[in-house]
């Protein structure tokens, strides 16, 4: 496959970031990033809300028949945000307080259904 070419599961990942980063703008937010990188880690939405650093996961998928898009932020998912989290810090000087949040976004042909929960998870010591 030609490394630029987009498969159906990009193409929904994007329209679900999209319609995360829609929805956090029209609560107040002001988005800061989009798919920060730094290898080997990616925070998919860095944004502010009031005086708080907001981690923003966004889980996208075509169906909820296998469960709910934000049960698929694992422990594992959850530890690699916060070292991502801490290297983001590190590197922009952040010092506020920081929230992870989960934007779970079901796309298909009856619409879009969006569930935005805030404090998602709270990290636990030495994730």
């Amino acid at each position: 496959m030609c490394p630029n070419k987009k498969t159906h599961k990009d193409i929904l990942g994007m329209a679900g970031e999209q319609a995360a980063a829609d929805h956090l703008k029209s609560l107040g937010y002001k988005i800061v990033h989009r798919n920060w990188r730094s290898h080997p880690y990616e925070i998919d939405i860095v944004a502010i809300d009031n005086d708080e650093l907001v981690i923003v996961e966004v889980k996208t998928r075509a169906t909820d028949e296998f469960g709910d898009p934000q049960d698929f932020v694992s422990r594992k998912k959850q530890s690699q945000l916060v070292k991502a989290t801490q290297l983001y810090a590190q590197k922009n000087d952040i010092l506020m307080e920081i929230r992870f949040d989960v934007v779970a976004v079901i796309i298909n042909n009856s619409g879009t259904k969006l569930e935005h929960i805030q404090n998602a998870f709270i990290p636990l010591l030495g994730m």
